[in-house]
């Protein structure tokens, strides 16, 4: 019998880390609870939402009937209700120094609000209004300079003393949905355009850099806030692509999962992940480097999610919704909140690291991933199961019965983009 005869190795090491490593993760999906609370008060779907750059507690969003609420999410209430627009309120951002903040919306107006409620006896007025020609569908502000941008038509640069745009970026004639300043490179924007274009710009010249085109409309991109170069964009076609701005020619990831169009998508603050929005009533968080989520969020009452955001101190989620709901979740499901003792966090992290460990063992890999679904989603994932095998089928058939090499491969993260423009 082969001996070990070193004290400090025990015979039963490993079989007794794997029965821990699996009651951890039995105990991870038991203690998975993550909806924390829905704040309710608008009187319409939610269309967006900002984030205070300086307050974790304060969150503000706009509705479909052109309301602006600001919500403390300490005490979970709102704190102060602006009727901002005529109509939806398309687009709001925070200024980054947290005074004031921006909305547009379909009244063809940029207003400038103050974040603090006005006094006893003022009036609820905008600093400051600019009356545009044509409908702004977003709008963005640098993240150090008094700078913001907006679209619609056009890519405008305003600066925010004047009542004109300092220059305006176009390329083709689309309108276009979403503009997104750079965290990192601050004079770097992009854009979706409705005519399937993603479109990078640069501040300081006058002209845009370069665009993509994919095979369906992109509605939104995110800049990862820790690698300057590298944006993810939410797509109709169901899937999320991670692109490196300097090699348009091929994302670096497509991330697969949802099973209708993806409305939104917010980067964590780490930049190691992001939470998407979708048409199919479901939130998911997506590793950068995975092609699928690791973790999916739903409730019964939650219709399509429009908008979505992470907080800055990467612990919740909001999504705001069709049917009028703003809802927290806890960015890690099964997280314990609130105080934790020095041995809570050391039995914690020891099962962390016991679940890394033997995180591709069958039986761990099979329960840490079982997510219950709803029934469509469910059904949906299998027919579109069903529709790639037969698309992988037939194109195995036709490059068996076709003359060798007149039918390439073509890779999943090339199939989807139709050409780069520069």
């Amino acid at each position: 019998v082969p001996r070990n005869y070193d004290p400090a190795l025990h015979p039963f090491e490993v079989p007794r880390e794997y029965t821990r490593a699996l009651n951890a993760t039995k105990l991870e999906r038991v203690f998975a609870k993550p909806f924390l609370s829905s704040l309710d008060g608008h009187r319409d779907g939610v269309n967006c939402m900002a984030k205070h750059p300086k307050s974790l507690s304060t969150v503000l969003s706009g509705a479909c009937d052109g309301e602006v609420k600001i919500w403390n999410l300490t005490k979970r209430q709102c704190i102060r209700t602006i009727q901002a627009h005529e109509g939806f309120v398309r687009g709001m951002c925070a200024r980054f120094c947290g005074t004031s903040f921006f909305t547009v919306g379909d009244d063809k107006t940029v207003k400038q609000w103050k974040m603090e409620s006005p006094e006893y006896g003022e009036e609820e007025e905008p600093i400051h209004t600019i009356l545009g020609k044509t409908v702004y569908t977003g709008i963005d502000h640098h993240w150090k300079e008094a700078v913001f941008a907006t679209c619609g038509h056009q890519v405008d640069i305003w600066d925010e003393q004047r009542t004109s745009p300092m220059c305006s970026l176009t390329w083709g004639f689309d309108s276009i949905s979403s503009v997104k300043f750079n965290p990192v490179e601050t004079y770097l924007l992009g854009s979706c355009a409705s005519d399937r274009n993603i479109v990078l710009y640069d501040m300081r010249k006058s002209t845009p850099l370069k665009k993509v085109i994919l095979n369906m409309r992109t509605n939104t991109l995110c800049w990862n806030p820790m690698e300057a170069f590298i944006f993810t964009a939410a797509n109709e076609d169901y899937n999320l692509y991670t692109f490196d701005m300097r090699f348009l020619e091929s994302p670096v990831m497509v991330h697969m999962d949802h099973v209708s169009a993806v409305l939104d998508v917010d980067y964590s603050p780490t930049g190691k992940e992001f939470v998407s929005a979708s048409f199919d009533k479901s939130v998911r968080i997506f590793p950068v480097d995975k092609g699928h989520s690791r973790e999916v969020y739903h409730t019964k009452r939650m219709q399509h999610v429009i908008t979505v955001k992470w907080t800055s101190d990467n612990k919740y989620i909001l999504c705001g919704s069709d049917e009028m709901n703003i809802r927290l979740w806890k960015a890690n499901a099964s997280e314990k909140l609130g105080v934790l003792a020095p041995r809570e966090k050391a039995a914690m992290n020891y099962n962390q690291k016991l679940k890394e460990k033997f995180q591709y063992h069958p039986q761990i890999r099979r329960i840490a991933q079982h997510r219950h679904l709803p029934k469509s989603i469910f059904c949906q994932i299998k027919e579109q199961r069903i529709m790639r095998e037969a698309r992988r089928r037939k194109e195995l058939n036709r490059r068996k019965h076709s003359k060798p090499g007149s039918m390439p491969f073509v890779s999943e993260r090339k199939k989807h983009i139709v050409a780069v423009v520069k």
